[in-house]
C-alpha cells in the first residue's frame, strides 16, 4: 500500500461553500440524485443509504476501466497522541485478510483480472481503490468492501505490518527531501494534530496493540464518514446494488438508520505556533528547505486567487521562484511553491533543496520574491498565465477514471458537494487581479516558519 505520509498541497479547486448540514436519508429508503451531467466528463449519481453512506458515480461509456474507490473520513488528525500512527497502520492492515479472504486471495484476484489495488492516509481521510476493466467491477466491488468493512486483524497480521510500518517510517526519514515538509508541519502546527507524523513515530507505533487498533477501527469506520466512489464505464444504480449486497451482513451493512456525518467545520480554530526556525542537522549532499506559514482553509471562497498566486510564484518553469533562483542563477535544482488545505487551516510554503553553501542565498531571494509579491503584486500576464496554468492542470488531470473516482470522493467527503468542472473554470477565470495582489500582501506579509534538513547547527537560520 501506498502510504501518502509525506505533506504535500491538496489538489486545487475543489466545491465551495461551508460545511452544509447533512443531508437527510428519507427514512428507511436510499435517496438518489442526479448531481452532474458534464460535457467534459460523465453523469454523476449520488445515492445516500439509510445508514448514511454515500455512493457516487461517474459514467463515463467511452472507457473501458473503471476505478472503485472507498473513502472514510478518518486520517491522523483523530488519533489520540497515544495513537498516533492508528490510522495508517489499520490501512496497512484491511489488505492482510478478511473472514472470507487471505491477503493472498485479495491480491491474487483482482490482479488475475489484470486490476490493480493501493491505498493512502492523509491527515484527513483514508482511501482504499481498486482499478479494473469495466466487465471486472462486481469483483472489485466485493473485493474492497470485504476488506473494508470485515477485516480480521489477526495478531500476526499486526506484528508483521508493526515491521513493515517501523521499516517504512526509516526509509522516510533517510529522504530529506520529504521529512523536512513534515518537519514544516510540525514548526507550524506543534502540538495541533495536522502537526504530527501521519505514520506515526517509532514510540506510538512500537508499543500499539491489535486490541487498539480493532478499537480504533470499529469506532471510526462506520457508514456516515464512508463515501464510495467509482467512474468509468458503469450503470449508477448496478453499482449501488452490488455495493449494498457487499456490505451486508457485515458491520459497515444497513443495520442502523443514520445520517451522513456533516463535513468538518471551518469555524474551529487551530492555533499555530509562533513562527520559529526548526533545523534537523543531517550529514546531506544538499540543503531541504521550507519556508512558509498559515494560510486558507479548503473553504475559503478566497482559494482560487490563492491558487493562481501560487502557480506565478512557484508552479512551474515560468514561476518566479523557478527563472530567480535555478534558471538566472543556477543555485538549485528543485524549487517550487505549494499550498496544504484542511478543513479549518491551511499553509502556504516554498520548497528549495540546494547544495549547503548556497542555503543562505537561495532563502534571501525567496524572501525577497515573497516581499516583492506582497508589495507590489503580480501582473495582468502572470495572472493570465496563473489562471490558464490552473484551468489545465484541472482538466487534464481529469483524463483518467482514477483522477475522476478522487475528484467525486474528496468532492463529497472534504466538502459535502460537488461543483461541476464548468463551474469550476468559470470560478478560476473570474479571480480578478486585485483579488490576487490583496491574498499575496494578506499572506506573504504574514511572519513564516522556516524547516531545514542537511548538515547545518540546531541554531542555525534564526528568523
Amino acid at each position: 500500500m501506498s502510504s501518502a505520509f509525506t505533506t504535500g498541497g491538496e489538489p486545487a479547486p475543489q466545491p465551495t461553500g461551508s460545511a452544509p448540514a447533512a443531508r437527510p436519508t428519507g427514512g428507511s429508503r436510499a435517496v438518489t440524485r442526479t448531481v452532474d451531467s458534464d460535457p467534459l466528463g460523465g453523469t454523476v449519481r449520488r445515492t445516500t443509504l439509510p445508514n448514511g453512506m454515500r455512493i457516487l458515480t461517474e459514467a463515463v461509456p467511452a472507457m473501458r476501466s473503471v476505478t472503485f474507490g472507498i473513502w472514510v473520513g478518518v486520517g491522523s488528525r483523530d488519533e489520540a497522541p497515544q495513537l498516533g500512527g492508528a490510522s495508517h497502520f489499520l490501512e496497512h492492515l484491511l489488505f492482510k485478510g478478511t473472514r472470507k479472504r487471505s491477503a493472498l486471495d485479495i491480491s491474487a484476484q483482482i490482479e488475475a483480472v489484470g486490476g490493480e489495488t493501493n491505498a493512502y492516509t492523509a491527515k484527513e481521510y483514508t482511501c482504499y481503490y481498486a482499478r479494473v476493466l469495466d466487465e471486472d467491477l462486481p469483483l472489485a466491488i466485493d473485493v474492497m468492501c470485504d476488506a473494508v468493512a470485515d477485516s480480521v486483524l489477526a495478531e500476526a497480521d499486526v506484528e508483521t505490518e508493526r515491521g513493515v510500518i517501523l521499516e517504512e517510517i526509516a526509509m522516510h526519514a533517510d529522504e530529506p527531501g520529504d521529512e523536512v515538509h513534515d518537519l514544516h508541519a510540525e514548526v507550524v502546527y506543534g502540538d495541533h494534530p495536522l502537526g504530527r507524523l501521519i505514520s506515526g513515530t517509532v514510540e506510538t507505533i512500537t508499543p500499539m496493540t491489535r486490541k487498539q487498533i480493532n478499537s480504533f477501527y470499529r469506532r471510526r469506520y462506520a457508514p456516515p464518514v464512508i463515501v464510495v466512489a467509482a467512474a468509468g464505464n458503469l450503470d449508477h444504480a448496478t453499482v449501488v446494488k452490488q455495493v449494498r449486497e457487499a456490505f451486508a451482513g457485515t458491520p459497515l451493512g444497513d443495520a442502523v438508520a443514520a445520517s451522513p456525518e456533516p463535513t468538518r467545520s471551518p469555524h474551529s480554530r487551530v492555533k499555530h505556533r509562533a513562527p520559529a526556525t526548526l533545523v534537523r542537522p543531517d550529514d546531506t549532499e544538499q540543503a531541504h528547505l521550507v519556508l512558509g506559514g498559515p494560510a486558507l482553509h479548503r473553504h475559503d471562497e478566497r482559494r482560487f486567487a490563492l491558487g493562481v498566486l501560487n502557480n506565478v510564484l512557484g508552479g512551474g518553469m515560468s514561476s518566479r521562484l523557478f527563472q530567480q533562483v535555478r534558471e538566472k542563477r543556477g543555485l538549485a535544482y528543485s524549487v517550487y511553491s505549494y499550498t496544504s488545505q484542511y478543513a479549518e487551516t491551511g499553509t502556504f510554503a516554498v520548497y528549495a533543496g540546494c547544495a549547503p553553501a548556497k542555503a543562505e542565498e537561495v532563502l534571501a531571494l525567496i524572501r525577497q520574491e515573497l516581499s516583492d509579491a506582497a508589495a507590489h503584486g503580480i501582473t495582468a500576464e502572470e495572472l493570465r498565465r496563473g489562471k490558464g496554468m490552473l484551468k489545465g492542470s484541472l482538466v487534464l488531470g481529469l483524463e483518467d477514471t482514477g483522477s475522476r473516482m478522487s475528484r467525486l470522493g474528496k468532492g463529497e467527503l472534504l466538502h459535502g458537494d460537488l461543483m461541476s468542472v464548468d463551474e469550476l473554470l468559470r470560478r478560476i477565470e473570474s479571480v480578478t487581479l486585485d483579488e490576487v495582489n490583496h491574498i499575496a500582501a494578506k499572506i506573504l506579509n504574514t511572519p513564516m516558519s522556516l524547516a531545514v534538513v542537511g548538515p547545518f547547527e540546531e541554531t542555525a537560520f534564526p528568523l
